[in-house]
């Protein structure tokens, strides 16, 4: 039956692969894979492991998945409709008008570095929200925004893999006293740079690089026209994203609940702010929370739920490893590639590769648990490069990481299109950095 469980997880990615061919969204196969590996493991009677690696009832394994899944979608929910308040109230027009340059290659650096050191400062899925909203008006072009986005999903990842606040990954490691935050921001601000650098490099020689974007409209004429309340909406909006991180550094709680506390005062605000002048009951909906959720693209709610319901229910399923002890899935395939490849840091960089392919969340769980502090103690080369394998990796693919699934919900990026256009970008990138890492490790 574990072979089952498996291959339901495969079936469902290859479907989620495949949205457009099968003209199927995404999200469909998504939920039917959450759900059918659960019920697979349930009637075949397997057992399961909670986050400790011990046995536990099927119930409480759920649960726990559950409460880890829904801790991402509510953190999600609430960027989503703070950056849909400060849309409504024609908020990003102050940052849009500074970005003067409509040459395509020096817009592309331009975004790529504020996502980069945006994402260190509040995390790589909440920069990428922020981002696809700016690009929707830098650039009104779907066409040519595709690659923008794609090239922001890459800047997230490499920006938020050398704070520990910047990636779920990094926070892991740093709550799990495996990194510290000078070492870790010492040893993997460079490679970051580089594996951002290099795409960005690559890309600026593209045919589709060259020239200005073409607008239908002039900006000045734009529908972006400035409302008394954009300012304080924006100011308001964005502090209250750099709210959370420093919300979870003081209290030691999930970030989501930080998110629900900034969502909470910006309602507030929302609910007594006066957008224009002649503001009454009629057009006050237009500018209300309310308005705000109901623009949430839900489908890629839901979609995050199923992929992360079938990675958990991977991670948990009990198999019997070659020590013959139990362990789950993922953690068994870990400790595979481990004896399968006698050097440590090809197998970092596999494991890298890996989170491409399978969420970096689990991946990086199961390396803690692989791995014993006696021998590889805090802030040691292993743990740095796991979290910068781990953080990075991940752009490799669009549904790699919570940045490109953001993005790929909130823009309908096709997986395919991806895949033959920056995935290699990412490649590039990723293996830059990681030989960048391997080559100043020594001097640091």
């Amino acid at each position: 039956m574990i072979f089952a469980v498996v291959a339901c997880f495969i079936i469902g990615y290859i479907l989620i692969v495949f949205e457009h061919p099968l003209r199927l969204d995404k999200t469909v196969p998504a939920l039917l894979m959450g759900a059918l590996t659960w019920a697979l493991i349930s009637v075949g009677n397997l057992e399961v492991l909670d986050y400790l690696h011990q046995t536990a009832s099927l119930d409480e394994v759920l649960l726990h998945h559950l409460g880890k899944t829904a801790e991402i979608l509510f953190f999600l929910i609430g960027a989503m409709t703070i950056v849909e308040l400060i849309d409504l109230h024609k908020g990003f027009g102050a940052i849009t008008k500074l970005v003067k340059t409509q040459n395509k290659i020096k817009l592309l650096w331009i975004t790529s570095i504020i996502a980069f050191f945006l994402s260190s400062i509040l995390d790589n899925l909440t920069t990428t929200i922020v981002m696809v909203s700016l690009l929707r008006k830098l650039v009104p072009s779907k066409v040519d925004r595709l690659f923008y986005i794609s090239m922001i999903i890459i800047a997230a990842n490499a920006g938020g893999a050398w704070t520990p606040i910047g990636d779920v990954t990094t926070t892991m490691l740093w709550i799990g006293k495996k990194v510290s935050s000078l070492p870790l921001m010492t040893a993997m601000f460079l490679p970051s740079i580089i594996s951002l650098a290099v795409p960005l490099l690559f890309s600026s020689f593209l045919p589709s690089m060259r020239g200005d974007l073409s607008f239908s409209e002039k900006k000045e004429d734009a529908p972006d026209k400035k409302l008394l309340s954009s300012n304080t909406m924006l100011i308001l909006g964005i502090g209250g994203l750099i709210f959370v991180p420093i919300f979870k550094s003081f209290t030691h709680l999930p970030p989501y609940m930080g998110m629900m506390i900034s969502l909470g005062i910006i309602w507030l605000v929302s609910e007594f702010i006066h957008p224009e002048e002649k503001f009454d009951q009629e057009n006050r909906h237009s500018f209300s929370a309310l308005h705000a959720l109901s623009r949430i693209d839900l489908s890629s709610i839901l979609f995050f739920l199923g992929i992360l319901l079938g990675v958990g229910a991977l991670e948990s399923v009990a198999v019997i490893a070659l020590n013959g002890e139990k362990t789950g899935f993922l953690m068994n395939m870990a400790i595979q590639l481990q004896q399968i490849v006698p050097n440590q840091d090809l197998v970092i960089f596999l494991i890298g590769i890996l989170s491409a392919v399978i969420d970096n969340v689990p991946l990086v769980a199961a390396t803690m648990g692989m791995y014993p502090m006696d021998q590889f103690p805090m802030d040691s080369k292993l743990w740095l490069f796991i979290a910068y394998s781990a953080g990075t990796g991940g752009s490799m693919l669009i549904i790699g990481s919570a940045a490109g699934v953001a993005a790929m919900g909130m823009e309908k990026i096709d997986f395919i299109w991806y895949f033959k256009n920056v995935t290699w970008l990412a490649l590039l990138g990723f293996i830059a950095g990681g030989l960048t890492f391997l080559g100043i490790f020594p001097f640091l």
